[in-house]
């Protein structure tokens, strides 16, 4: 009798502690559902609705060529800035992580320097720097590598490298956190048993390091497809991305509904890269890179 007593005892406690944490999250759920459902529920309402419920908005945009070309090129950008990104991140990641004391806060601090400027103010000095009397084609017209000045701007090459610079920390802190967790027993084992450092490297360091690799490429080519002001003004008008398209959507045509059908698109391949990545990984892991 007093053993089930103690046990309703608990069991009422575990109800009370339940309902005291709901309570206190019942704040955060509120906020969640303003700011993120709700919205989300509009844009979903709108891409359904012309004058009435309606599939028009999907209808044109899986049958216009101009729609499609856009989310060609939009990923074919993301993807080159994903690989440039960790082909450019990998060896100052490793390099932050082999590095003692000061060197690897003053390569962590290279890193983190750029956050604090505004995109816009990155986007405008690589606009400078590479226009056609920029500092790249006057330097490389005075050592002689060039005669007349290169196309750097106004094209998908300059929308490209000022991208990567921009993502460029995106990719090397999750590669830097992975790396920073792998233990250096395992290497000095692999080296102790005849392994050459490149061998160790390939058979031990960098299957080790493929959290941070995927959870970097994912957040770069994520955050890519949804970029805009550095497309914008690098592009000149000429590369157009998909967020180029809702924002002229929207300002010059005020199709509200067209604009959101193209963000639901948008909205659910981002949502299918994330379901795919976690078929391989868990998200937790690829973001806490644990």
């Amino acid at each position: 009798m007093t053993e089930q007593r103690n046990t309703d005892r608990a069991r009422a406690f575990e109800r009370r502690e339940h309902l005291l944490m709901s309570v206190l999250a019942l704040p955060a759920f509120a906020v969640v559902f303003l700011l993120l459902l709700v919205p989300l529920a509009w844009l979903l309402f709108q891409s359904f609705w012309d004058g009435g419920p309606s599939l028009n908005h999907y209808i044109r945009l899986f049958s216009d060529p101009v729609y499609f070309n856009t989310f060609v090129l939009t990923f074919r950008i993301s993807f080159i800035v994903t690989v440039v990104t960790l082909l450019l991140a990998y060896p100052v990641a490793y390099a932050a992580t082999v590095a003692k004391g000061k060197w690897r806060a003053l390569i962590l601090a290279f890193v983190l320097v750029p956050f604090w400027t505004s995109v816009l103010v990155r986007a405008y000095a690589w606009l400078i720097l590479l226009q056609r009397s920029g500092i790249v084609n006057s330097t490389l017209r005075d050592i002689g590598l060039i005669e007349r000045p290169l196309s750097l701007v106004h094209n998908e090459l300059g929308t490209i490298i000022a991208t990567v610079h921009i993502l460029l920390p995106f990719m090397i802190l999750p590669l830097q956190a992975t790396m920073a967790r792998i233990p250096r027993d395992l290497l000095t084992a692999g080296s102790s048993l005849g392994g050459s450092p490149f061998h160790v490297f390939r058979r031990v360091f960098l299957p080790l390091s493929l959290p941070g690799i995927l959870a970097g490429c994912t957040l770069v080519f994520v955050l890519c497809l949804g970029f805009y002001i550095t497309p914008e003004l690098m592009g000149g008008g000429r590369t157009v991305m998909v967020s180029m398209v809702i924002s002229r959507n929207i300002e010059l045509y005020q199709a509200w509904g067209a604009a959101s059908a193209v963000s639901v698109v948008l909205l659910a391949i981002v949502g299918a890269i994330f379901w795919t990545v976690s078929r391989f990984l868990p998200l937790d892991r690829v973001f806490s890179t644990r």
